[in-house]
């Protein structure tokens, strides 16, 4: 199989698991982008929250996806403590991302926990996330986007074997 089907083989899973759960998404074109702040720019009016993503490791090699508000300023210094990771956490190299999760950056989001090889990476929640109506990820791809309530992301980690953890993060969104 190649990289080209083996990507389309698991979005087709990931929408067969949002629909099995019972969680309606409108997939949306999203134009290719490679920062969150190109990506303002080009989303025009979609409703909802957007989110960036960081893939994260702590010092004894441990995996974190990290979802937070687009303009949240996240101090690394410190989110370890807040999560429960062995020391100051790190970014994870775009190889084992795109190893383990199966997207590379511009596409990182908490839906690739439905790679077999995600299995070992926590998912991490900003609590003020919580809190509003529609979060906005890419669906595996950055050309495209979906909104889910917080609810229905949770609903579909668990359906994953993932608890998410939920952690208050530093600073304010803009």
């Amino acid at each position: 199989m190649t990289s080209e089907e083996e990507n389309a083989a698991i979005i087709h899973a990931l929408h067969a698991r949002l629909d099995e759960l019972g969680i309606a998404v409108e997939v949306l074109p999203y134009p290719a982008h490679d920062t969150v702040e190109e990506g303002k720019t080009l989303r025009g009016d979609m409703a909802g929250t957007f989110t960036k993503n960081l893939a994260l490791k702590d010092k004894k090699g441990r995996m974190y996806l990290v979802t937070a508000h687009e303009d949240r300023d996240i101090d690394l210094k410190t989110l370890h403590r807040r999560i429960g990771a062995s020391g100051r956490l790190g970014f994870v190299s775009p190889e084992r991302m795109i190893a383990t999760l199966g997207v590379g950056p511009g596409a990182l989001t908490p839906l690739a926990r439905i790679a077999k090889a995600a299995r070992e990476v926590s998912i991490v929640i900003d609590a003020g996330l919580m809190e509003v109506e529609q979060l906005n990820f890419h669906p595996l791809v950055s050309t495209q986007s979906v909104g889910l309530a917080p609810a229905a992301l949770v609903g579909f980690l668990r359906s994953c074997g993932c608890e998410p953890i939920i952690a208050e993060m530093t600073g304010t969104p803009g």
